[in-house]
């Protein structure tokens, strides 16, 4: 018995899930391992308590099985950070929106740092409109999370993606095919 059950009637279950009766604690004990498989109770809150006789160990390698095909299948989320100036260059910043909505259609969320060095600290105004300009160039694609925000020297603002189904759209442009 893995699992300790105290109540004195048990609705007992046979490995396929098929309901076999009402039994004694002891009774469905014996009858597990006349089978030589194990009790384990599986709705401890219900009236009266569910128990079923498995393989526990195979049941915990299903189990681990099954957790393992649902990590696989659930991508997980990313994020790019995209580092930006104060006095940036406006070919620059093109460039590095153009990267930004690469990581959009990936999927990924984005983190946009404007790093003042020196005396730029005295101008945030400046990271404020790269930002907005910023912004302004991913508008399709992203939307800002929060209102930037400051930490020591730099600038920070989280984006993530207006729409979800960006790289599942540029996976059907990919494969169909023109004759």
């Amino acid at each position: 018995m893995n699992q300790y059950i105290t109540a004195n009637n048990l609705r007992v279950l046979d490995e396929k899930g098929k309901q076999i009766g009402l039994f004694t604690r002891q009774e469905a004990l014996r009858k597990a391992q006349e089978m030589g498989l194990d009790l384990v109770e599986i709705a401890s809150k219900a009236q009266p308590p569910v128990a079923k006789i498995i393989d526990f160990k195979k049941f915990k390698y299903l189990e681990a099985k099954k957790e393992q095909q649902i990590k696989k299948k659930s991508k997980e989320v990313e994020t790019k950070e995209i580092h930006l100036r104060p006095f940036i260059g406006s070919h620059d910043l093109e460039t590095r929106a153009k990267r930004a909505i690469e990581f959009i259609k990936d999927g990924h969320r984005l983190k946009i740092v404007v790093k003042f060095q020196g005396r730029e600290i005295a101008k945030k105004d400046f990271g404020y409109k790269v930002l907005d300009n910023f912004c302004q160039a991913v508008k399709d694609f992203a939307q800002p999370q929060v209102n930037p925000r400051w930490e020591g020297k730099f600038l920070i603002l989280l984006m993530n993606a207006k729409r979800t189904e960006y790289a599942k759209d540029e996976n059907k442009k990919n494969s169909v095919k023109t004759v």
